[in-house]
């Protein structure tokens, strides 16, 4: 596995010819810091750099704040999708992560099955969510 970071802020990781981008933001109208609650939005691309067909199965999230309390995540798909990527597509969504800190982290997996039936885990690089940056508009 390779991974490629521009900041903490984006990861750009590649597993087995799969291509996972994510970039965070902080959305201070959807946060009440007085209450110790801060809303994320993430996007994520994902894309099929390799030679042949997959689909996504499910995710696998973990979720670390400030203060070092882990959160995992799991579930079927991404934002109740299943998607297909042929060589060369690219599948991108936007969701949110609600924290109880200021900042915190993201990485995970996702489960894909190959166009033969076989089931391999790609990497999606950890990426900092945090109130003091805009990494996406």
């Amino acid at each position: 596995m390779k991974v490629l970071m521009t900041n903490t802020l984006h990861s750009d990781t590649m597993t087995s010819g799969i291509r996972v981008i994510a970039d965070a933001k902080y959305v201070p109208e959807r946060s009440h810091p007085e209450e110790s609650y801060y809303f994320f939005t993430y996007k994520i691309i994902i894309k099929n750099e390799g030679e042949t067909p997959i689909q996504l199965l499910s995710r696998h999230w973990i979720i670390i704040n400030a203060h070092g309390d882990r959160d995992e995540v799991q579930g079927p798909g991404v934002i109740g999708q299943h998607p297909r990527l042929e060589p060369g597509a690219s599948f991108e969504y936007t969701s949110f992560c609600p924290l109880n800190t200021d900042w915190g982290t993201m990485e995970g997996t996702y489960r894909m099955r190959s166009v033969e039936g076989d089931e391999f885990d790609i990497s999606i690089g950890r990426f900092y969510l945090t109130t003091t940056a805009q990494v996406y508009g």
